[in-house]
């Protein structure tokens, strides 16, 4: 059975007769973790297990997992700084920092993979524009150049430990102070001050260090009406067609209140897919993720089976083995002691 184009979440600890019955439908293409379906490291690692004895090829299982605010996995894992702080880092030593970044992508990948877990979703790649209310500390650096280069660095660290970088949120979600989570987010800059949002995702694209990217739900109105997430202008002509991206894209949660106006979640899903996602989260919402999973039972598109499979991590070191080697100590050690001093405070 290929992979459907849906992601969606469980409820708890272990996979239900339900979770079971519903991930075994052919529209569904991966899991998320969340906080709730974590209680402890072997736990957590059964859970990967009984997902990924469900299919074959085996579901996507991924986590959003890029530290600070938002590292679901806690007790048992190293302790990640926002990605701001190793900013701050790089603004001091860009060597230093470059190579923290790339060290921040391995542990993240590392300690995940040796859970069986394919993605974390990162790295964020939006501008720090000191305004956004989801995103502030989330960014490396107010700085394009900046951010591209410790995101490819970020990247690099996953990619090491076996482990795709999927960017995010395309084509920028770090000029607008709406949260999308609660309402739809309006980007009212014109083209020419987006441009600065989208090149790290040129870098990222022509080094060939990101495998997937995550649209924003923003609309940006001087250019288009549709949400990005929604929009055939951002997925097909900016970003396959202009900067030349032939990974996955994946539409963000399809629960969030900014894409509530767009008709039914299911309505809301085939209009993503129409415009040129290859995977939707569905969160949340069992009910309503239902009833996209059904909608979806014959859809196919052959090549974003091709984008997706790329998608899967590859190499699993035990965990004992990892946290027994000189580079997880060293690297452990680092970010502990990170989390145990204020961070670094620049003058303006």
């Amino acid at each position: 059975m290929s992979l459907g184009p849906v992601m969606l979440d469980i409820e708890g600890l272990a996979l239900s007769p339900a979770d079971r019955d519903l991930l075994r439908e052919p529209a569904v293409g991966g899991v998320i973790l969340f906080t709730r379906n974590f209680e402890s490291v072997d736990q957590v690692t059964d859970l990967v297990s009984e997902i990924r004895a469900l299919r074959s090829p085996p579901l996507l299982i991924a986590v959003d997992h890029e530290g600070g605010r938002v590292q679901r996995f806690r007790e048992g894992f190293t302790p990640m700084p926002a990605m701001r702080r190793i900013g701050l880092e790089y603004e001091l030593d860009a060597e230093s920092g470059l190579r923290i970044a790339k060290q921040a992508g391995w542990i993240i990948a590392a300690e995940l993979r040796a859970a069986g877990i394919d993605l974390s979703f990162g790295p964020c790649v939006d501008l720090d524009w000191g305004i956004s209310e989801i995103i502030g500390d989330r960014s490396f650096h107010k700085k394009p150049e900046a951010v591209a280069e410790l995101a490819g660095a970020f990247a690099r660290g996953l990619r090491s430990a076996g482990m795709a970088a999927v960017a995010k949120h395309f084509p920028g979600h770090g000029a607008v102070v709406a949260d999308s989570h609660l309402r739809l987010p309006v980007d009212r800059r014109d083209y020419g001050l987006i441009l600065d949002d989208m090149r790290p995702y040129e870098r990222l694209i022509n080094t060939g260090v990101v495998a997937g990217v995550m649209m924003a739900h923003i609309v940006y109105q001087e250019i288009d009406a549709m949400p990005a997430g929604f929009s055939e202008y951002w997925m097909q002509r900016e970003l396959r067609s202009r900067l030349g991206f032939g990974g996955a894209i994946f539409c963000d949660d399809l629960s969030m209140k900014a894409t509530r106006d767009y008709g039914s979640m299911a309505e809301r899903a085939r209009l993503a897919l129409q415009a040129g996602c290859d995977m939707i989260l569905v969160c949340n919402d069992r009910s309503r993720a239902e009833r996209t999973v059904a909608a979806l039972g014959d859809y196919s598109n052959p090549l974003s089976l091709v984008r997706l499979a790329r998608l899967h991590g590859t190499g699993q070191i035990l965990r004992e083995t990892l946290r027994a080697g000189e580079e997880w100590q060293a690297v452990n050690g680092l970010f502990q002691k990170w989390t145990e001093r204020p961070g670094l405070e620049l003058n303006a």
